[in-house]
């Protein structure tokens, strides 16, 4: 294929995609800061830390070489795949030319702006194609060729096709969206969810409990998303209710483990230390409440996600504050 595509950072999601990539490409380049990180993975053909059963393509070309990797997926042929954390993702958007198209990987709400990806874009480099790459993939089944759908968000259609271009495959099937918001808020808000759904499993309160998590969370990521712009049918497609569902059932889901070891008692600074990756959810929480707060918009469950995680709730009272809530209509706003 004709894509010059390079991705920046070697996490799991990153490394992840770059295998998949390179599976159909005649090169993609992975680029990782670390200079050592990269010696070893040139050594042993493998992110021995994030995805050890998972071997390099002879087509992944990897370097630590930022302006290399930049340059080579500038121009119409390019496309920049930007695999950093949310809190990253500014940085790297400012440290791109206009004519490199990117998109990006990352999911949630920056911290102390509140913004979201395409708002963090269209701010640092509004001329420039921008785009995200976004729906329910855990990145080791990706790295193996297991079937997974994506969903690549621009207002640019043509950069989404490309990205289609890009990555789609006999095991990656990839759609088009002109919502962007709708895309980013679903996958930043499943995340908060996920963490709620795995405190109610880690209390044993059983599937009945989950599923009416996941379906109330999904109308306030649904309500939210419509405030901030989105279109409210996003939210029944692959990064609405399709991550949803993933990230709060996958035993792969590492939001979902903080919320199961929550449940158990365990402190939050252990359960992020014993991680050893990250776990948006715990990040962004508090920024989607303030989102949501500044709109009008009522999010009970995420508010008590926030409460457990900043030691004001117990799992157990947070869950008993929210039963405790008067009867609604299922369809009212609040």
């Amino acid at each position: 294929m004709g894509t010059r595509l390079a991705i920046l950072g070697a996490g799991a999601w990153g490394t992840a995609l770059a295998i998949s990539a390179a599976r159909h490409h005649r090169e993609v380049l992975l680029w990782a800061r670390d200079a050592a990180q990269v010696a070893d993975m040139q050594a042993t053909r493998c992110n021995a830390r994030y995805l050890p059963d998972a071997p390099f393509p002879e087509a992944l070309r990897l370097t630590h070489d930022f302006a290399e990797a930049v340059a080579y997926a500038r121009g119409p042929e390019g496309l920049i795949i930007i695999g950093t954390p949310m809190a990253a993702l500014g940085g790297m958007l400012q440290s791109l030319p206009d004519d490199a198209a990117a998109l990006w990987l990352c999911k949630g709400f920056e911290k102390g702006t509140g913004r979201l990806g395409n708002e963090i874009a269209q701010a640092l480099r509004p001329q420039a194609r921008n785009g995200v790459l976004s729906g329910p993939s855990f990145a080791h089944e990706v790295a193996l060729g297991q079937p997974t759908a994506l969903v690549a968000a621009s207002t640019d259609t043509a950069l989404a096709e490309q990205a289609v271009a890009a990555f789609h495959s006999d095991s990656l099937r990839v759609y088009t969206s002109t919502d962007p918001m709708g895309v980013e808020v679903g996958g930043a808000v499943k995340n908060v969810l996920a963490i709620a759904t795995g405190i109610a499993d880690g209390l044993s309160l059983g599937l009945n409990a989950r599923a009416a998590l996941i379906t109330r969370g999904l109308a306030e990521m649904t309500r939210l998303g419509v405030a901030l712009g989105a279109r409210a049918d996003t939210f029944m497609g692959l990064s609405g209710l399709g991550d949803l569902v993933l990230t709060a059932t996958g035993n792969l889901s590492r939001n979902r483990t903080v919320g199961l070891q929550l449940a158990s008692g365990k402190k939050l600074t252990q359960i992020l230390q014993d991680l050893g990756h990250v776990a948006e959810g715990v990040y962004s929480a508090a920024t989607v409440l303030q989102r949501a707060q500044s709109l009008g918009v009522s999010m009970p469950i995420t508010e008590a996600v926030v409460a457990v995680l900043d030691d004001r709730l117990s799992p157990a009272q947070a869950v008993g504050a929210l039963m405790g809530r008067e009867a609604k209509a299922e369809g009212s706003a609040f």
